[in-house]
């Protein structure tokens, strides 16, 4: 690898050593090639050579490997790569992009992990949201009234996903959107309380104070979450005792 790679940037000469042992037949033009249909861009120096980043990398590789082993046309594959980017699962056969199973399959007890910061989020369209959490279009309206649900730019992202998929669930037993503001302002009143812990942590404006406050976001988001059940669950328990 040259200097230019160990900085995390390869030009295309390295690119190409890179992938040659596992796509003997690439060539130079061949990834010149992949570049002006849109399958990838890397950055250009002010004198307008590539710098790939092995994110760029990875999705060659992945394209290269669509080619070989599915040999599935560009225009299938750009559309793998639009599904992925949007942190989907790529189509398979007559069926479309769909939301990882992780997203939809909860025991309804995240864990730490699930608040990690920095992580890939899913960006869905109105129609893959509804679809994929049962929810209903007016429904879903009164969702976003009530501040439950938000879009981000002009997509919905996993935590939307995951509240639309709950509140289906809640509205078989008749509960509507109506009922669970007081859900909001707990959690409203939640995300204050965090920011008072983690505001001095960001303050210190250092690599280890930001990785700090990451835990701790991390593993306070989770505990209350785990508090707030346990005392629903208490609440109820000592109600139907009576």
């Amino acid at each position: 690898m040259t200097a230019l790679a160990s900085r995390g940037l390869m030009g295309i000469g390295d690119v190409l050593a890179v992938l040659r042992p596992d796509f003997p037949d690439v060539t130079i033009s061949k990834i010149r090639f992949l570049e002006t249909e849109g399958l990838v861009a890397p950055q250009r120096t002010s004198s307008g050579y590539r710098k790939f980043s092995h994110g760029d990398v990875e999705r060659l590789r992945y394209v290269l490997a669509c080619q070989r082993d599915q040999y599935l046309p560009l225009k299938v594959i750009r559309d793998h790569l639009e599904a992925i980017d949007r942190g989907l699962e790529p189509s398979s056969g007559t069926e479309g992009p769909r939301v990882p199973r992780a997203l939809v399959s909860t025991d309804g007890m995240p864990s730490s992990e699930s608040f990690r910061p920095g992580t890939a989020e899913v960006r869905l369209s109105r129609g893959e949201l509804l679809e994929s959490s049962g929810l209903d279009d007016a429904l879903l309206t009164q969702l976003e009234g009530y501040g439950l649900i938000t879009k981000r730019g002009s997509h919905y992202d996993g935590e939307a996903l995951v509240v639309a998929g709950t509140v289906s669930e809640m509205s078989a037993f008749g509960i509507e959107p109506r009922h669970l503001r007081t859900f909001k302002v707990a959690a409203d009143r939640e995300v204050g309380l965090v920011e008072q812990v983690v505001t001095p942590l960001l303050r210190q404006r250092d690599p280890e104070g930001q990785q700090r406050a990451d835990d701790a976001i991390r593993q306070l988001a989770s505990l209350s979450v785990s508090l707030h059940a346990s005392l629903v669950k208490s609440g109820l328990a000592t109600e139907l005792r009576r």
